[in-house]
């Protein structure tokens, strides 16, 4: 059971890599090497709560990068241009100094 949620991760956080990173191709390849060697360095991993942890720090990785990285191009010297994915646009909500009450 573990080696096969092990593996859905490595192919949950490599789908995830060339989504966020597309088109940006030295973005790709270090993020793949990343992966990789994260993996790689613990394959040979035996006990449960280990594996257990390591397994939760790549679904929070995985999950940082599908809603926080954000892709810019450089236009100019001094600009960038950023390019929010779809799930990344939000709804903008209004600042409030005063926190509403609670009836």
């Amino acid at each position: 059971m573990r080696s096969r949620e092990v593996l859905k991760l490595f192919k949950t956080l490599h789908r995830t890599r060339q989504h966020v990173f597309k088109n940006d191709t030295r973005a790709l390849e270090a993020a793949r090497l990343k992966i990789n060697e994260e993996f790689k360095n613990n394959k040979d991993e035996t006990s449960s709560e280990k594996i257990a942890e390591l397994v939760k720090i790549g679904s929070d990785v995985e999950f940082i990068l599908r809603t926080s990285v954000l892709q810019g191009v450089h236009v100019d010297s001094n600009q960038v241009l950023l390019l929010p994915r779809k799930e990344l646009l939000l709804d903008n909500v209004p600042f409030s100094d005063t926190p509403k009450q609670k009836s």
